[in-house]
């Protein structure tokens, strides 16, 4: 044996310790993995909120958009309904115009009906009386200046049907666009809503995503480390395999002298004759069995 070869003592001693090194290594790899899984099942769990954060957000937009295009295309027609209120509300103005104008031209006393019959009268007495010229003149000059006044009644009347059509017909456009007005400002103000609770959600997925950030670096570290202590068990397993063979050679090495030496024994007795003992018997049994 050479000088610097360590003693039978001090390799027991040394696979000793190397079983408590590896005993210290199996805890502390257990540990470990019961940290990064713990820091899994976070990150799991962020992922899903992430998710859920992603699909919301996705379900949120589309719902907003397609309010957005409601309010767009009610807005056209409430613009629409705006123009026609204003052409409305112009032959209204028109309309009342041209009736104060026909008022000032025609006696508030007169009736259209008395007229009417006043004109029939004198006509039949032009068909049915004989008079003299200057007579039916006068008569004939009468009938034309009630006719006059009776046209101008009448069309004051057809301006006053009108004037009355267009106010209702104004009053019907301007609450229509009301109404497209009312469900515009409806539409957008859920769009705002839907638009909130889009960036509120963005602004979770942001948090979201800084946890996320060091519990995978945390998480990857102690991969990493529990990577690096199994193949410190991996060294560790193989050189006390390697010390435990020599001790047992060693030891199975002894059994075989011992057993050896107790047959030499055993053979020396028979030759004398001696009486053999059980010991004696069983190991010149294990002799032969070796």
């Amino acid at each position: 044996m050479e000088a610097n070869s360590p003693t039978e003592h001090e390799l027991r001693e040394d696979l000793k310790e190397k079983r408590k090194e590896l005993s210290v290594l199996r805890s502390q790899v257990r540990l470990v993995h019961e940290q990064k899984e713990a820091h899994y099942q976070q990150l799991l769990s962020i992922k899903n909120s992430i998710k859920s954060c992603l699909d919301q957000i996705r379900s949120l937009k589309g719902e907003r958009d397609q309010l957005t295009n409601i309010v767009k295309e009610l807005k056209q027609q409430r613009n629409t309904f705006n123009i026609l209120t204003k052409e409305k509300v112009t032959r209204k103005e028109e309309a009342s115009k041209k009736k104060e104008e026909l008022i000032g031209k025609i006696e508030s006393t007169e009736n259209p009906h008395e007229i009417r019959f006043l004109i029939r009268k004198l006509e039949h007495r032009l068909e049915t009386e004989v008079m003299p010229f200057p007579k039916e003149e006068k008569l004939r000059k009468q009938v034309k200046e009630m006719q006059v006044r009776l046209k101008k009644m009448s069309e004051l009347e057809e301006v006053c049907k009108t004037s009355n059509a267009t106010a209702a017909e104004a009053a019907e456009v301007r609450r229509q666009a009301g109404h497209m007005h009312q469900e515009m400002q409806k539409a957008a103000g859920q769009s705002q809503q839907k638009h909130e609770l889009v960036n509120s959600l963005y602004g979770k997925l942001k948090e979201l995503r800084g946890q996320e950030k060091p519990i995978t670096e945390k998480y990857v570290e102690l991969k990493n480390e529990a990577e690096q202590l199994r193949k410190k068990i991996q060294e560790l397993q193989s050189q006390v395999q390697e010390l435990s063979k020599l001790f047992t050679d060693k030891e199975e090495k002894s059994f075989h002298e011992q057993i050896k030496e107790k047959t030499a024994q055993v053979s020396e007795k028979i030759k004398k004759r001696e009486k053999l003992k059980i010991e004696d018997i069983l190991a010149y049994q294990a002799s032969d069995e070796d």
